[in-house]
């Protein structure tokens, strides 16, 4: 029972980290155009992150929990060696300024954990494969939306001056990087929800056919609050990269990406798709700069960035093998 209240204060320690981790991606484009001061933007974020349980269902709490590995196949130890690898993970990429996926370090930190313990068989092929191939669909869905929603932004306002533009963007932009900020509270936070309720079924406290309706409101709430606070704290390095280093944005631009990071979030959450928001908003941000010209995009930043995201799975996957043997080995079972 010590080990299960460990665990679930690990997922909130994770919630947490992720919210500050990936408070860029609510908020870089939001203070980078200057719309809102820093401070304003992340409890703006905050507050939207924080009411998202009520606009989505738990389909990405249900696919991290029973979709990834084998339910049978996992232990109270494989999940504190998955919370563990994640949060490392983090830790690492905030100190490098890198927007990796916080997502993809859970499910790495799962699927390495999860073999160590009982083998390549209890990885689930299909679930792994949709969270793999999304890898590729959510940046180049942002990238796809944001370069449309700016063509036809820029074709509505052809009448109006500049002046005119910037001033009702930075209006709309309140609305976009709320969007925005639901559907990531919406994704990135049931993630912690659905390890929790594998810690409470292995903990006899959850039964494992669990409906939505039984699913522990105090596990919602407590999820949606860290990843709320997390954001409150912001994760500074990564909004100078993802606002400042990738192109450079206006408020009308900062609209298109947010709302075409928006628009694929709010998709794959309705379908239970645990996608990295990073990848989302960065190939929208992506896609605002190449509807200028290709060299407005800082290419070499980019690179840097799709590097990291290849690694986190593996990376995260090693160190959450590793973990676990050394945790049999100190007899935390």
């Amino acid at each position: 029972m010590t080990l299960l209240y460990v665990i679930i204060a690990l997922a909130l320690i994770f919630d947490f980290i992720n919210g500050f981790h990936d408070a860029a991606n609510s908020i870089a484009t939001v203070v980078s155009t200057k719309v809102l001061t820093p401070f304003a933007a992340v409890v703006w974020a905050a507050f939207f992150n924080f009411i998202a349980f009520l606009f989505f269902g738990l389909h990405v709490a249900t696919t991290i929990a029973k979709d990834i590995v084998n339910p049978e196949t996992i232990t109270l130890t494989v999940i504190f060696a998955t919370l563990i690898s994640s949060i490392l993970w983090n830790l690492i990429t905030w100190y490098w300024g890198l927007p990796s996926s916080s997502s993809h370090a859970l499910v790495g930190g799962l699927v390495g954990a999860a073999v160590a313990h009982a083998g390549f068989g209890s990885v689930l092929g299909a679930g792994l494969s949709k969270v793999l191939v999304f890898i590729i669909i959510a940046p180049m869905l942002g990238f796809l939306l944001a370069y449309i929603i700016s063509i036809l932004v820029i074709y509505l306002s052809r009448n109006a001056t500049p002046s005119k533009v910037d001033k009702k963007f930075r209006k709309l932009q309140l609305l976009s990087a709320a969007a925005y900020s639901l559907g990531h509270g919406g994704n990135d936070a049931q993630k912690s929800m659905g390890i929790i309720a594998v810690a409470l079924i292995l903990g006899n406290q959850l039964d494992k056919n669990y409906t939505p309706a039984e699913f522990p409101f105090w596990v919602v709430m407590s999820c949606q609050v860290a990843m709320a606070i997390g954001t409150m704290f912001g994760g500074w390095r990564i909004v100078k990269t993802m606002g400042q280093k990738i192109t450079k944005l206006r408020p009308f631009e900062g609209f298109c990406a947010e709302s075409a990071g928006a628009l694929t979030l709010f998709l794959t959450v309705v379908f239970g798709i645990p996608v990295s928001t990073t990848h989302t908003i960065t190939g929208a941000i992506v896609g605002v700069g190449s509807r200028q010209r290709l060299s407005a995009v800082k290419w070499g930043v980019a690179g840097n960035i799709v590097w990291a995201w290849i690694l986190t799975i593996p990376i995260s996957a090693i160190v959450g093998y590793i973990t676990y043997l050394i945790s049999v080995k100190l007899g935390l079972q």
